[in-house]
Order: C-alpha cells, then sequence, then structure tokens
C-alpha cells in the first residue's frame, strides 16, 4: 500500500493534480463529494473509502476498517491516520477491484 501526501484545498480539486496515478485522479474527480461526505462525520475522524468501480465514497469508522486489513497494513495505517489528526488532515484509500489495488492517501481539506 502506497502513502502518498498531498496538499489539497478543498476549494481548489485543481490542488489535486498528481500526474500518472490513475487512482489518485479517479478520486480527485470526486473531490468535492469526498470532502463534503467527511466533513459530515468530521466529528468521528472516519477513513474514507472510494471505490472506483462503484463510484462510491464510504465513510467508515476507523477502528472497524482497520480490523479488516493485513497486520502489515493495520501498522501503515495507525502511523497514517495518528499523522492526519495531528496535522488536520484526512485518509482517504482508493480501491481499484479490477487491479486488485487499495492505495492510500494522507490529505489537506481544509
Amino acid at each position: 500500500m502506497a502513502k502518498k501526501t498531498k496538499h489539497v484545498h478543498a476549494d481548489d480539486p485543481s490542488s489535486l493534480d498528481d500526474e500518472g496515478d490513475y487512482l489518485f485522479d479517479a478520486m480527485a474527480e470526486y473531490w468535492e463529494h469526498v470532502v463534503r461526505i467527511y466533513r459530515q462525520f468530521e466529528d468521528k475522524r472516519p477513513v474514507i473509502l472510494y471505490d472506483i468501480q462503484e463510484r462510491r465514497i464510504y465513510a467508515c469508522p476507523y477502528e472497524s476498517f482497520k480490523s479488516e486489513m493485513s497486520p502489515k497494513t493495520q501498522v501503515s495505517l495507525t502511523e497514517q491516520y495518528e499523522q492526519a489528526i495531528a496535522e488536520d488532515k484526512l485518509v482517504v484509500f482508493v480501491r481499484d477491484n479490477d487491479e486488485k489495488r487499495l492505495v492510500s492517501y494522507l490529505l489537506d481539506y481544509k
């Protein structure tokens, strides 16, 4: 699982540009929706999951999302999630079931 830190402003989705990263590009098309959904549950600090085949965005409770990961990925998610809390960012996972890929991003949203 790749971990990427992006500086993205909620009012400027064009700052999402990451040339060559099709998972990031797919999520970027729905950035305004990602932020809106995150803000609905912001007090619970959810992990966001965007499924590119379903074109759906999920706000997932951290603990239940983490419990579905492998032990190695759990460690990575914990580090990323703690960094997101410390830096007031959000963790977004983008899933591509066809290619069997799951990539996470640490993103500014304010």
